[in-house]
């Protein structure tokens, strides 16, 4: 089963504490396994850790999250090699990527070493649903603001541009990210950005962005454009997604 269309969920959240395990996979991540109309069999989701070094800590986690969930999960590890023999048969298998966040700039040039960049976008346009968190959400899109280099938060503009915006996430958590993305959008070093708050995601069909979803309430996303010198930005009301229980 394939989404009927070219698919992005890109999300500043989606993972959670859960009552018997450390890491439990949110409603953003649930909408995600939904968007690629699976049914009838358990959801198969791959799991892309390269932002974080492929932590095996944390695939660890992210397996027991999907266990739980009732989703096959598959972790597609880069260090120290390749995990699977076949990447690019590996990746349309799934029914969602999912991208963990880290360092968006090591993710891409890992990526591109691996031809990882040229399958995700087969995938995508094949109908597999590709999604993330932070890292995992910016590397769809033209670029957006990093702490990839160092503390000080600063542009990366050579993502892989399936989307042909900027974007901003943990839009509400981390103070320096609004104003650089505002200055940013209002010289040009990007284009027109999508945002969003922590918990919030972003659901594209083929490029076009068709509606903002929240597992955690009172939350937005935003648009950030450029008039003149400077930039404007508007407030996207989220729908709110149904809870995941424990």
């Amino acid at each position: 089963m394939m989404a009927s269309e070219p698919t992005i969920l890109a999300t500043s959240g989606g993972h959670r504490v859960g009552g018997r395990t450390r890491v439990m996979f949110d409603s953003l991540v649930h909408h995600a396994v939904d968007l690629s109309g699976v049914h009838g069999r358990r959801p198969r989701i791959m799991y892309v850790g390269t932002a974080i070094g492929d932590a095996e800590h944390f695939t660890t986690r992210m397996s027991e999250a999907a266990r739980v969930a009732g989703f096959d999960l598959t972790p597609l590890h880069l260090f120290p090699m390749p995990n699977v023999e076949d990447i690019e048969g590996a990746v349309l298998d799934q029914d969602v990527v999912w991208v963990m966040g880290g360092s968006v700039a090591n993710l891409l040039a890992v990526w591109r070493v691996h031809g990882l960049d040229l399958v995700m976008r087969r995938a995508w346009e094949a109908g597999v649903v590709l999604s993330g968190v932070s890292a995992g959400s910016i590397c769809w899109f033209q670029g957006g603001v990093t702490d990839s280099f160092g503390p000080d938060l600063r542009p990366v503009t050579n993502a892989l541009s399936f989307l042909p915006h900027g974007n901003g996430v943990h839009y509400d958590s981390d103070v320096g990210r609004r104003p650089l993305i505002h200055q940013l959008v209002a010289d040009g070093t990007l284009p027109t950005a999508h945002c969003t708050d922590d918990g919030v995601g972003l659901v594209y069909r083929g490029t076009e962005l068709v509606e903002a979803v929240a597992e955690v309430p009172g939350k937005g996303a935003y648009v950030v454009m450029r008039e003149g010198n400077s930039a404007v930005e508007e407030r996207i009301e989220p729908r709110k997604l149904p809870a995941v229980s424990l």
